[in-house]
């Protein structure tokens, strides 16, 4: 008799190793043709003609992701860290939304500066304003729900750093901040860490060869990250389109005022995927009746508090500097939608 306990017993094994977004993406349609065969046509037509018409962008989007990562451009992160305090938040700040990379990368380089007793304000406006934009969220959020959009979301990213950063350093004296790191905090992160984060960037790479190499890995790396959470969110949208009623988004996150704001930023945390994917799902949500300053809570919120993000945070940090940081984001989160509301 055949042994099945080995392909059995290695089931589990697979399972965990297994990338969960490709194997949702054909459960998706599966499982819709299984339910309501009628509607599998009409959701994979738009689903099929969202994903083609941001496919220009995604081209781009990967191939400023690969340029800035086979240029080294994380090198410029050691420079927002010195000099004075606020110079250094605002620094960080700004470069916290235009890094090209995710917040857990940074996390030997963070905590070896908390250790060295860098200012806690200066990192607190990078984690707030690092996983909110980066050039290549830019452009897929431009896409997805206009450049207006895109820019606000930059501005919001900036401005909740620096806010965050300035309102730790104003009570920088106090207990709460007192010995911030964590006596396990951990020398890596999630992610794989380039040494020299201090380093010059080269920005004409393709004269390295090894620079030409970390190019092409950048990009067919950054090309299946953003396919894959892009097919699965244009899936999502066309399945909210054909069955969430418009009504029932309105009459929850839609109209002005306080409520749909501060409700879009309490549904980001549950409701996000990651800043890619949240592009496409957002603009599904503005057509059902979703009001512009709960779009832009919802994605700020979201992008904060998101797994990544929050681990990133959580690894290195006492608990009171975590709640603190979601504290700061969720506020922060509320006021840029109230501004934005107002202006759009």
């Amino acid at each position: 008799m055949a042994d099945l306990g080995l392909p059995l017993r290695t089931l589990p094994g697979l399972w965990l190793r297994a990338d969960k977004v490709w194997l949702l993406i054909p459960l998706v349609p599966l499982s819709l043709w299984l339910a309501d065969p009628a509607m599998l046509r009409p959701v994979l037509l738009t689903a099929s003609e969202a994903f083609l018409s941001t496919l220009p962008v995604i081209v781009l989007a990967v191939l400023v992701i690969g340029w800035l990562k086979a240029a080294g451009a994380e090198g410029l992160v050691g420079r927002a860290f010195a000099g004075r305090e606020s110079r250094m938040i605002v620094a960080a700040a700004l470069l916290g939304g235009l890094s090209p990379f995710c917040s857990c990368q940074v996390i030997p380089f963070i905590a070896a500066l908390l250790a060295a007793g860098t200012p806690l304000s200066a990192v607190m406006a990078f984690w707030l304003s690092s996983p909110l934009m980066d050039p290549g969220m830019f452009l897929i959020t431009a896409g997805a729900l206009g450049p207006e959009f895109a820019l606000a979301k930059l501005a919001a990213a900036i401005g909740l750093g620096l806010g965050g950063g300035f309102a730790v350093k104003a009570l920088g004296g106090t207990a709460l901040f007192a010995d911030p790191l964590r006596a396990d905090a951990p020398g890596g992160g999630c992610c794989k860490a380039r040494a020299g984060l201090g380093g010059t960037p080269a920005w004409r790479f393709w004269r390295e060869p090894g620079r030409r190499a970390g190019f092409r890995a950048a990009v067919a790396e950054n090309a299946l990250f953003l396919g894959k959470w892009l097919m699965l969110a244009y899936l999502l949208e066309g399945l909210m389109v054909a069955y969430v009623p418009a009504e029932a988004v309105a009459g929850l996150v839609g109209g002005s005022g306080l409520q749909p704001v501060l409700l879009g930023a309490l549904l980001g945390a549950p409701a996000y995927l990651n800043g890619y994917a949240a592009a496409p799902l957002v603009a599904g949500l503005l057509e059902q009746g979703m009001s512009p300053g709960a779009a832009m809570s919802f994605m700020l919120a979201g992008g904060v508090s998101c797994i990544p993000a929050a681990l990133a945070v959580w690894a290195l940090v006492r608990a009171r500097i975590f709640a603190t940081y979601l504290g700061l984001a969720l506020v922060g989160s509320v006021l840029a939608g109230l501004v934005w509301g107002a202006l759009a």
